[in-house]
């Protein structure tokens, strides 16, 4: 088992013996996943606020202790349902009511159950480290970083206080708003969407979707225009993970710039890679094309500085089938008083990529997709499945590229953001949320045929297997359904931009 795979069962163990805990010392509240949040899950009981987190965590202790025995059991349609008759479970009834499966999954712990479609560990004992930590009106359920199972580190981070003082406070924002949105439009599961799907009320809830999307992104608009009128702002830095529609998230901000009598100017970083003879080399020896150095950052920054003093500027132009950069096809450019640049690209958010720019003149945007919407109250939508599954259409849509390749490179890239995105994210002025809560419903109607088309002997089958469990449990919608100006058409196809 690789350390990702690894450390993905240890958490969702984890988070089973925290509701199993949780269960035994409060009976008559339950358990609700809100987020991720670094290397921590934030949770809150559901009735009540400050919960007993020393309790919790000498109970889940306890539980460890005793390594009790992890099992799945397959109930039929009609037994899941009674088994979750109880209010606690409506959730997780929504779910399986809707999924329609014959038989449905549960991990049984002597008398606990709860419904998971994915992998546990055996045995409660395989637990060795973990932390409660009191958060908000919650706690958070610190576990340790991918590659170190066994140990939680002990970081400043794990304070209220140490999390309010930093760009995770943001993150919190984004996810809180996020949560009252679901509040407000009645659908905080996937088993409410499911039904508002079958009840054919999709189309009018797709466009409150969006408009709730695009009010967020205007709002940032409004703070660049207003930091380009009183400080002279003259550069818009986007970065986030891969597939969180960033490209998509440019060319609509340069539209509500233009609104607001601004002039963007769109840079593309992938035009500055340096020529692949001086590519550096990772440790296995491979061209690392992530690493800042693969980017000649002193060219760059020698044209932005051109540009800022009001120079005419002819930009890069990368060929990616040679690997060298070619004098033709490059725009001709000339800042004005109202000029201001939008760069997208992996390392926005690093000050190394543009020392060259004042800090005041910058504007750091961090998009990413980030799920508020929930399968149920205990099981959440991890960002890396959805980025990932928006990342094997796309590669098939328009890179003829195989689900099975797509899902081979993907450890390699998550690596790279551990490394070079997520350790920025804190430093961002605005976070964006890129994510719908319908999209892979939408998604589905492309994932599903992919991952099916991928052989048992293949080494991704596993994770075939998995991210096929979890597209079902959403109630497929027609891609005609979604707007032409959507992010989700820089993935399906059929967007209104070009790219």
């Amino acid at each position: 088992m690789n350390d990702l795979l690894e450390a993905q069962a240890y958490r969702r163990t984890l988070a089973y013996i925290l509701s199993m805990a949780v269960n035994k010392l409060f009976p008559e509240n339950y358990l609700e996943i809100q987020h991720s949040l670094g290397n921590s899950y934030y949770y809150l009981l559901k009735k009540s606020n400050s919960p007993d987190t020393k309790a919790i965590k000498d109970e889940m202790k306890r539980l460890i202790d005793e390594n009790l025995p992890i099992s799945v059991a397959y109930y039929s349609y009609e037994e899941a349902l009674e088994m979750l008759k109880d209010e606690r479970f409506r959730p997780s009834r929504l779910l399986v009511e809707e999924k329609n499966r014959q038989f449905i999954d549960f991990a049984l712990c002597g008398t606990f159950y709860a419904v998971y479609d994915e992998t546990l560990l055996p045995t409660t004992g395989l637990i060795e480290d973990f932390d409660i930590i009191p958060f908000k009106e919650g706690f958070l359920l610190c576990f340790p970083r991918i590659g170190e199972t066994k140990i939680v580190k002990k970081e400043k981070n794990f304070s209220d206080s140490a999390f309010q003082s930093s760009g995770y406070n943001a993150l919190c924002e984004i996810y809180r708003l996020n949560k009252q949105w679901n509040l407000q439009t009645g659908i905080e599961y996937a088993g409410e969407l499911n039904q508002t799907i079958n009840s054919g009320g999709i189309k009018e809830y797709i466009r409150m979707e969006e408009s709730f999307q695009q009010r967020n992104l205007n709002k940032i608009a409004d703070e660049i225009a207003a930091r380009h009128k009183t400080q002279g702002l003259k550069a818009v830095l986007i970065a986030g993970p891969s597939s969180s529609g960033k490209t998509t998230t440019a060319k609509r901000l340069s539209i509500e710039l233009k609104v607001l009598g601004l002039l963007p100017q769109p840079i593309s970083l992938d035009n500055y890679y340096v020529n692949t003879d001086k590519t550096p080399l990772d440790e296995a020896g491979n061209p690392d094309y992530e690493c800042l150095e693969a980017l000649d950052i002193a060219f760059l920054n020698e044209q932005l500085q051109a540009l800022l003093q009001g120079k005419e500027v002819r930009l890069c132009s990368y060929d990616f089938k040679t690997g060298r950069r070619r004098p033709e096809g490059a725009e001709t450019i000339r800042m004005s008083e109202r000029s201001i640049l939008i760069i997208e690209g992996i390392h926005g958010l690093n000050d190394k990529l543009t020392p060259s720019i004042a800090k005041k003149s910058k504007f750091k945007l961090y998009v990413s997709a980030l799920y508020a919407l929930n399968l149920d109250n205990l099981n959440r939508i991890p960002a890396s499945d959805g980025r990932i599954i928006r990342r094997m259409v796309r590669d098939s849509q328009f890179r003829k590229t195989s689900a099975e390749k797509t899902l081979s490179m993907w450890p390699s890239v998550q690596a790279g953001e551990r490394k070079h995105i997520f350790p920025f994210q804190n430093a961002a002025d605005a976070f964006f949320n890129s994510s719908l809560d319908y999209e892979v419903s939408a998604l589905r109607f492309f994932a599903e045929p992919l991952l099916r088309s991928v052989k048992p002997t293949s080494p991704e089958y596993a994770e075939t297997k998995r991210l096929l469990h979890f597209i079902e449990n959403f109630t497929p919608i027609a891609p005609e359904m979604v707007p032409a100006a959507s992010i989700l058409r820089e993935f399906i196809g059929g967007s209104e931009f070009k790219y």
